[in-house]
């Protein structure tokens, strides 16, 4: 990877970067934090130019208000695209699931904090970070099929099994229920429940943490994560036996062995 010399600036949503986190607020507040064109658009551009910044360890991602997203903007995307033709429609929901493909294709973690409401294209959204915290009101509802729409949308369908098994999937995504935050983490949907006022510091002090670790080591192991779901064992394995032998060169594989040696905690670079 190389650094962007000088990083886009997104007007669609808040965006900080601070000691190698990425801090992205949706900013809608008064819509739930809808998704617009213009939203789905920058959001699908920010998880691609991240491949490219050394700059950026970690990711949070959080919505402003009361609520996470509460999915497409139902004025501003579906009116619009009941008048569109067939290639229109096509695009958009290429799109979007882009967006998607790219949060699970940026090297850096990404940190969904749920602070209220993930419908629809929120669910997915919070469905595709590496990591979910919770608050106790949060709720996600894959809405699709209530609209008459597939639940397998925006990569629904291939990341929900993956995370709480195909018989779970099957209910959420068919019947579109909602899930609380405490089935959610019986299930395996969250990472934990987090007190509404420690939501930010706790996502914050995780992304700080994998900022400030071995993030080649992170990068590889989210990759890992990422390409296996669809290898079988005899190229999982040689898969990870490549990338552990190329993390072998790396600055902090040296630094643990020294660190170990001195018997002093390790000082990551990143390299």
């Amino acid at each position: 990877m190389s650094s962007i010399a000088t990083p886009r600036q997104w007007t669609n949503f808040r965006v900080v970067v601070r000691r190698g986190v990425m801090a992205i607020a949706l900013d809608r507040p008064d819509r739930l934090n809808a998704l617009t064109f213009d939203v789905y658009a920058d959001l699908r551009d920010l998880f691609a130019d991240l491949r490219e910044r050394e700059d950026v360890g970690a990711v949070t991602l959080t919505g402003s208000g009361r609520g996470f997203c509460s999915g497409g903007d139902v004025d501003e995307i579906i009116r619009p695209l009941l008048d569109a033709d067939a290639q229109r429609r096509l695009e958009f929901t290429r799109m979007t699931g882009a967006v998607i493909e790219n949060m699970r294709r940026c090297p850096q973690p990404v940190i969904a904090a749920v602070n209220g409401v993930a419908a629809g294209a929120g669910a997915v959204l919070a469905l595709a970070a590496d990591f979910r915290l919770l608050v106790p009101t949060a709720t996600f509802r894959f809405l699709f099929t209530q609209v008459g729409l597939s639940g397998g949308d925006m990569g629904a369908a291939y990341l929900l099994p993956r995370v709480v098994g195909l018989a779970r999937a099957t209910e959420i995504l068919m019947l579109g229920d909602p899930v609380g935050a405490q089935r959610a983490l019986e299930i395996g949907l969250a990472n934990g429940i987090v007190d509404a006022s420690a939501l930010q510091d706790e996502a914050a002090a995780l992304a700080d943490r994998i900022a400030s670790g071995p993030r080649r080591a992170y990068a590889a192991t989210k990759q890992m994560l990422t390409d296996e779901q669809d290898m079988d064992l005899a190229r999982a394995i040689e898969h990870e036996a490549l990338a552990q032998a190329q993390l072998m060169e790396t600055d902090d594989h040296r630094e643990f062995h020294a660190a170990f040696s001195e018997r002093r905690p390790p000082r990551w670079s990143g390299r």
